[in-house]
């Protein structure tokens, strides 16, 4: 027993800088949910701090900008469940059945490389390609005699920027999980679809596809807790006076009211709606998958 225990301590060290993280940045902040209920005033402290109950959760649902972020939150989070989820899917199937080992290697790391760019790069790239003004699209549209695009200045034009964006530079992250589902698939099924005469086509809807049904099913899940934080820093980025009936969400309007003016109490009670939104969320379809025969998350 001694010696198995040695032997668990270097897992245990791996463990560690896991469990400080969420232990530090997770579970400690989640005390300051009580400046949800509270009037907090920097001057009298975090405990000396009046109880006002519900009040800022009624600020909440009774201020003007409410349903407009609402829409827009969960329109973007809609986008992304619907247009971009199914993208890594599709993409670790055409890796899954490419037979050149280099030619998958090479889409393999084109696909993976927006990943570590910076929104502030990725932004700053759109901008200079599509600045009303001085943008080098525009130009080169302006000197053949072409209307600009107003890419940014327009606000239907937006969300599928958002999307597209998205598409581009998480793509190939996503697409890491399904692989590894996929690699974990014993070949043995495949060769005897083939011997039964299954084709590719075939050997993918009964093989492939059920393989990545649960893994799906559970990112699925997962993303759905995150339906209310958006994207805060590259909306920020592409968010200007033009496009901001369409862009604001509650991670800049959080942004806008509790960093730029200074309502800590109201902003946290913004956040608590947001976790109990997701929470609600993740238990509702975890209930729903599991009733369908999946797995679910637990």
């Amino acid at each position: 027993m001694r010696n198995i225990g040695n032997r668990s301590i270097p897992l245990y060290l791996m463990i560690l800088p896991g469990l400080l993280f969420f232990l530090l940045f997770r579970y400690i902040p989640m005390g300051g949910l009580v400046l949800a209920f509270k009037d907090y005033d920097p001057l009298s402290g975090f405990a000396s701090s009046p109880w006002v109950g519900f009040d800022n959760f009624r600020k909440l649902f009774v201020d003007p900008d409410f349903w407009i972020i609402l829409r827009n939150t969960f329109v973007l989070s809609g986008i992304n469940l619907i247009f971009f989820f199914p993208v890594p899917i599709i993409m670790a199937l055409i890796l899954n059945e490419a037979r050149l080992p280099w030619v998958k290697k090479i889409v393999q790391t084109t696909i993976y490389i927006p990943h570590f760019v910076s929104w502030v790069v990725v932004a700053g790239i759109t901008i200079v390609l599509f600045a009303t003004q001085d943008g080098g699209i525009n130009k080169l549209l302006v000197q053949n005699g072409l209307p600009r695009f107003e890419l940014l200045t327009d606000p239907s034009y937006f969300r599928g920027l958002f999307l597209f964006q998205n598409i581009w530079k998480e793509m190939g992250w996503s697409t890491i999980i399904f692989l590894a589902s996929l690699a974990s698939v014993d070949p043995g099924l495949y060769e005897a679809a083939y011997v039964d005469g299954a084709g590719r086509w075939r050997q993918m809807w009964h093989i492939t596809l059920p393989s990545l049904r649960s893994i799906a099913v559970i990112l699925f899940i997962l993303r759905l807790g995150q339906v209310m934080d958006v994207g805060f820093e590259q909306i920020l980025l592409l968010q200007n006076s033009l496009n901001l009936q369409v862009s604001d969400v509650f991670d800049t309007f959080v942004f806008r009211k509790g960093v730029q003016q200074g309502e800590f109490s109201f902003t946290t009670a913004v956040g608590l709606f947001k976790s109990v939104v997701g929470l609600i969320l993740v238990l509702s379809f975890n209930w729903i998958a599991r009733k369908f025969g999946e797995e679910g998350v637990y």
